[in-house]
Parts: structure tokens; C-alpha cells; sequence
């Protein structure tokens, strides 16, 4: 843990001292994330297969029994590097379906646009496959972006959503976070362990240049859900936000206020069945270390019964 400490310390210290070494030091916060959540608890063997979707094979891992649970991992990302202690958590009171989306993981990458949309369908068509009727979807980063689109474009399949990290446009996130992606090569990437994570993973281990680039090339495509269809989603969602993480703090009242929440004394009236968390010295990368804090918040928000009004 020492260990660990010391070395977010020093890429603050190359960040304060270098400010031309943001990528890199972004980067390396990554790795450490992946590192961080690396360590497979004591967990049964998932059921495992590929889903034919959207002209991929996708592949999915089932753990645990219980309500459906969709767990959608970060941009770069695969079951590993995102969800394993929170499998462990989840599944002993749910049927968690982890994936790993276009080009992520196991899945192979095709000539496809890597799109919110057509990520959104690949999970409702997963749920056909598994014959799921509906499901509780929850996403981190790119991941919560698939999630609020399966609630948009897929209704009838969404129970609740959990979108960790995630804006329902691309101005929500701040000026430093847009300017990032231009300057990024996949370079950085060359030697680390994601990149070896990659190889050992994929079936085209070749294409890790492909890859990366494939996924700047969606980092800088414009964006934008849609207020109207936030505002008209059926599915309470529950958004969890660092208190550094990226996104602008109006832009998550802005998300929140959509799903009826804010502006609201809750002892004088109606609460939304949406919910909102801001944890206190939290970035984007380090979200999904905080499972501690967020899983329980989680587990209530899914088994909380609508209310009557």
C-alpha cells in the first residue's frame, strides 16, 4: 500500500513540476488503476461465451445468481482491469453479466464506428441472447455513457441505471479533459502493462495500434445524447462523480435535475427515484477504487422498491 502512495505522489510531483508531462502522468494513472484492480479475489468460475451482436462476438462472463446486473467497463479497459472486486461484491446477491465491449477484452475490434449508440445496442442485443428480459446497467466512463443510451434506446430492456463518471455530452467534460485527446498517440502506451494486458487478451494482439487509435478517433467525434431524451428516460439512474473527476460539476447538476432530482427539500416533498454522489478527493482514474464506498450505496440504489406517490 506504501508502495502504491508513494507513486500517485510522485506523478503528482511530475504533474506540478512538468506540466508538458500531463498525458504521460494521465497515463500512468491508468496503469496504476489497472494495477490496483488487478488482484482476482477468491471468486466461483464465471460462465463464459461470445455474443453474436452487431456483427461481433462479444464476449461475456456470468457470475452469481439473482437480479441481472450489466456491468460496462472504461474506455481502454476489459473485465479485469475495471470490475473484479466489484464482481465479488455484486455477485453474492445478483447475477452480474460483465462484458467487454468493441475491440475491449476478449472481443475483437471491427470496421464499425465505436459509438455510444452502437455500443448501447450490442448490450440490448446481448440481453436477447441470454434471454434477459430487462436488466439494472451499470457503466464506468465510456461505459456509463452506454449505459444512459441504453436507457434512451432501449427502454424496455433498462431497470435502473448506475453511470459512474460519465457525461451525456462532450462539453461536459472539463476544457483540460477535450484537450487531452488530441496530443495522445498510442506510443505512450508502448511497453506498459495495458499493452500487454491487450496482447495476452485479444485475438488480433497485432492491432493495439489500431486499437488505440481507434478509440481517439471516438474521444474526438462530438457528442451529445440529447436533454430532451435524458429528461424522457422511464429508468431512475444513479450518478456517481468524483469530486476532480473530469466532468463539470454544473454538468452533473445539469444530468441530475433532467432525471427530477436537485432544487428538492426532500422532507417537504417527493424525491426523485434517481440519485446522485459526489465523493470528496476522487479523480476519474481512482472512482473505481473507492468500491468500498460506492458498492453499498449501489446495492441500495437497485434494491430500493419505486415509491408511491
Amino acid at each position: 500500500m506504501r508502495k502504491i502512495i508513494a507513486s500517485e505522489f510522485h506523478m503528482r510531483k511530475i504533474m506540478n513540476a512538468k506540466p508538458n508531462m500531463k498525458t504521460t502522468t494521465f497515463v500512468l494513472s491508468i496503469l496504476l488503476s489497472m494495477l490496483l484492480a488487478g488482484v482476482v479475489s477468491g471468486q466461483q468460475k464465471p460462465t463464459t461465451g461470445y455474443a453474436p451482436v452487431g456483427g461481433l462476438k462479444m464476449y461475456y462472463e456470468v457470475h452469481g445468481s439473482g437480479d441481472p446486473v450489466v456491468l460496462l467497463h472504461g474506455a481502454f479497459m476489459a473485465i479485469s482491469g475495471d470490475w473484479n472486486d466489484w464482481i465479488g461484491e455484486l455477485s453474492k446477491t445478483r447475477k452480474v453479466i460483465a462484458v467487454e465491449m468493441q475491440g475491449h477484452g476478449r472481443t475483437a475490434d471491427i470496421k464499425r464506428d465505436l459509438s455510444y449508440e452502437n455500443l448501447s445496442d450490442d448490450v440490448a442485443g446481448l440481453l436477447d441472447y441470454l434471454k434477459i428480459p430487462s436488466a439494472d446497467i451499470i457503466g464506468y466512463s465510456l461505459g456509463g455513457g452506454v449505459a444512459m443510451q441504453c436507457a434512451i434506446r432501449h427502454p424496455e430492456k433498462v431497470r435502473k441505471v448506475v453511470s459512474i463518471s460519465a457525461p451525456f455530452r462532450r462539453d461536459g467534460w472539463v476544457k483540460e479533459a477535450n484537450d487531452f485527446w488530441p496530443t495522445f498517440t498510442w506510443e505512450i502506451f508502448k511497453g506498459t502493462p495495458m499493452e500487454a494486458e491487450y496482447k495476452r487478451l485479444s485475438p488480433t494482439p497485432e492491432k493495439f495500434p489500431d486499437f488505440v487509435n481507434h478509440i481517439k478517433a471516438w474521444a474526438l467525434r462530438p457528442y451529445d445524447f440529447g436533454a430532451d431524451k435524458l429528461k424522457a428516460t422511464k429508468a431512475p439512474m444513479f450518478f456517481i462523480h468524483g469530486d476532480a473527476d473530469g466532468v463539470r460539476l454544473d454538468h452533473i447538476a445539469e444530468m441530475y435535475r433532467m432525471k427530477g432530482g436537485g432544487e428538492i427539500h426532500g422532507d417537504m416533498q417527493p424525491r426523485s427515484a434517481s440519485r446522485l454522489a459526489i465523493l470528496p478527493d476522487t479523480t476519474h482514474v481512482t472512482l473505481m477504487n473507492r468500491m468500498t464506498t460506492i458498492v453499498p450505496m449501489v446495492n441500495d440504489f437497485l434494491d430500493t422498491k419505486p415509491s408511491k406517490q
